[in-house]
């Protein structure tokens, strides 16, 4: 009964925004206190896990798309974004530029969380769009492709180093063979499939595409590379740092550059400096367009918290429960039957990371078996914990929002890129394995 309902719940979701034009935070916040009801939760429960739900949400969020949309909004409007197409683009025309936001993306994502890498690629995005006159949505898909491969696959992700503690799984295995299913699933899942996105409408996004009131004298390559990517490099400088020396990993120094609020907000500081410098203008000039630049992150941090609200109301109502009862008899593959229960809990629960680290938890016993290897295993969770993500995830929101594509067009793009990725992972884990890995 309870996926019934949630079923149900999903598909009035879709059809208060999609058909009736339904702003997402309203129609969200509503189906997730009918859902709660629905699922038999008491009134006082369900407010609860909607208000819980939010705050959870923006409270890992808020921070990180606020210092990302001024810090995006900086290097937009300086110029740094164009200045740094133009390197990675130079005269090259249609879809064979993908491949190089690709490879950014690659190389940004391996040690930075999903949306710390999201906020840093964003202007890379609109102003390789704005060049190239290709669809908005096939740029974002080529680029955000290679952050969810890594997110899903690669240590130092949360989900795959607990995934890997909880199998027992070598670490450094994982690593390995994470980059092994990388390669094919950011490729297939990246630019190949980008292409079919060639005939969707341009659309603006969060970010004014319209780069009118560049400033007349440009930064240059090093300094937009600088200020684009310092928050990466003092993220994966400090976690090079920590890896290397043990005594390190405790340093109060390091844990407060190491968080990704703090790393955001140098970089902006650093940015505002550097290129201010370089394209005359003043701190204060730049300081003074923070506000518009907030503007449209607050109804995407709406829209986000209203996704988290819907989610906690299935977490909580024990939805995810439910379902590992239904799988528990479940009789396949240990990496299939892996992969099953992340999907199954990703679909319902939306998280990606709470899918795959409870689903750790519940497929445990497979690792104990000796029949699969627990690195696979590891892979197969997390492959499991990306697919179909829908509209009770908070990325297919940012996605949405970010990007200003229709619900539909969200669908299209993002869900089956996240689709594929998954489907990629799990085929690579039974490849791996059929080579006797």
């Amino acid at each position: 009964m309870p996926i019934i309902i949630t079923l149900i719940a999903v598909l009035a979701l879709l059809g208060l925004i999609v058909f009736l034009k339904w702003h997402p935070f309203v129609a969200l916040v509503l189906v997730a206190v009918g859902t709660g009801l629905a699922l038999g939760m008491p009134a006082e429960a369900t407010l609860a896990a909607v208000s819980s739900g939010v705050g959870g949400t923006l409270g890992g969020l808020a921070l990180i798309l606020g210092l990302g949309a001024v810090l995006g909004g900086v290097i937009e409007e300086t110029g740094a974004a164009q200045v740094i197409t133009d390197r990675l683009v130079g005269n090259s025309q249609g879809s064979g530029v993908v491949w190089g936001l690709c490879l950014v993306g690659f190389l940004i994502g391996i040690p930075l969380f999903y949306s710390v890498g999201f906020v840093m690629m964003a202007p890379i995005v609109f102003a390789t769009a704005r060049k190239t006159g290709l669809p908005l949505a096939m740029v974002a898909v080529a680029a955000v492709a290679s952050l969810s491969v890594t997110h899903g696959f690669l240590p130092p992700h949360p989900a795959p180093v607990l995934i890997a503690d909880t199998y027992g799984a070598d670490i450094g295995r994982v690593l390995v063979y994470g980059l092994i299913l990388a390669v094919p699933s950011v490729i297939i899942a990246g630019p190949l499939f980008a292409r079919t996105l060639r005939n969707m409408p341009q659309t603006r996004g969060a970010i004014d595409l319209d780069n009118s009131q560049l400033p007349a004298r440009l930064p240059s390559f090093s300094t937009s590379i600088i200020a684009a990517l310092l928050p990466v490099f003092l993220l994966a400088g400090v976690a090079v740092l920590k890896s290397a020396n043990d005594a390190l990993a405790a340093s109060p120094v390091l844990l407060v550059v190491g968080d990704a609020t703090v790393a955001l907000l140098i970089g902006l500081v650093v940015a505002m400096v550097l290129l201010g410098r370089q394209t005359g203008q003043s701190i204060a000039a730049l300081m003074s367009r923070v506000g518009p630049q907030l503007a449209p992150m607050a109804a995407v941090l709406l829209i986000i918290a209203g996704g988290g609200a819907f989610k906690q109301v299935l977490v909580d109502s024990g939805t995810s429960e439910y379902i590992v009862e239904v799988l528990s008899g479940f009789n396949a593959h240990p990496l299939f039957i892996a992969w099953v229960i992340a999907a199954a809990l990703r679909i319902t629960l939306g998280s990606a990371t709470v899918a795959a680290i409870t689903a750790a938890g519940i497929a445990l016993p497979l690792a104990g078996t000796g029949v699969v290897s627990p690195e696979l295993l590891v892979l197969a969770t997390g492959a499991g914990s990306l697919t179909c993500s829908h509209v009770n995830d908070t990325g297919f929101w940012l996605f949405k929002e970010y990007f200003g594509l229709t619900v539909t067009q969200t669908l299209r793009s993002w869900t089956v890129m996240e689709t594929l990725v998954s489907l990629i992972g799990l085929g690579g884990c039974f490849l791996l394995e059929g080579m006797g890995v």
